[in-house]
């Protein structure tokens, strides 16, 4: 088995304050739920405005897959032209590796 999982930071628009930043990263979030191929959440700078951080996971029975399944989802992320992806860190290890 094979686990997987990508932090995306990003940096947000023209948005000045929280309620605003939720209307923009929600929906973002909801979408890559909607895959059914990953667990997802909003996972750092919960207290700033203009930046967020956007993990997301999967497990699957082999790497390729899985790195697939990230890319695809890193490339969703990027097709979002109100947010500015800033860095992106994946690791992808067994579950082996876990224990």
């Amino acid at each position: 088995m094979w686990i997987g999982w990508t932090e995306i930071e990003v940096l947000l628009g023209d948005v000045r304050s929280l309620k605003a930043k939720r209307s923009v990263v929600r929906p973002v979030i909801a979408q890559l739920r909607r895959t059914g191929h990953l667990a997802v959440a909003e996972t750092d700078h919960h207290d700033l405005h203009r930046r967020a951080a956007i993990g997301v996971s999967t497990v699957g029975p082999e790497r390729a897959r899985v790195t697939e399944v990230l890319a695809a989802a890193e490339a969703l992320v990027l097709e979002h032209p109100e947010l500015e992806v800033l860095s992106s860190r994946t690791r992808i290890v067994t579950a082996e590796d876990v224990e």
